[in-house]
């Protein structure tokens, strides 16, 4: 990741953003919320629950691992007036919305920005920070293609 810190981006001086746990992220077209083994883990801990159970109540199997389920309209199962999992919430939530695709250019940073209420509020996010969860949404955006 050396190489991109010394490229020069739209969010060179940063980006402020604050979830404000609206739901747009969670809520909308169906898609797939990669969870990591560790993830699995803590979020079957925080309800108290067995991994084995957690998983094949609230996961499927998706390419090389498991997604949260999804309800039939696209909202996330964790979903309810609220993230459910929000303190153990996967990398996947944490990132948003600092992913790769997000931040290709400023226009489509711009489209995200009428989706989400959170962009342009609370504390600046550094270019730094922001290119190491760029990484981390590609990370998870490769192994659930693999």
């Amino acid at each position: 990741m050396d190489h991109t810190t010394h490229q020069s981006y739209f969010f060179d001086k940063g980006l402020r953003f604050e979830c404000q746990r609206c739901g747009a992220c969670c809520t909308g077209e169906p898609g797939f919320i990669f969870v990591e083994k560790h993830d699995i883990v803590q979020i079957a801990e925080y309800f108290s629950q067995e991994a084995l159970y957690f998983i094949e109540t609230y996961l499927y199997p998706f390419r090389t691992g498991y997604s949260i389920k999804e309800h039939a309209d696209g909202r996330c199962i964790f979903y309810q007036e609220g993230c459910s999992i929000y303190p153990v919430r996967p990398a996947q939530c944490r990132t948003f919305p600092f992913w790769f695709e997000n931040l290709r250019s400023f226009n489509k940073w711009r489209r995200v920005t009428r989706e989400c209420p959170g962009i342009d509020k609370g504390p600046v996010f550094s270019k730094e920070q922001i290119l190491e969860f760029i990484h981390a949404s590609i990370s998870d955006t490769i192994k659930s293609h693999l």
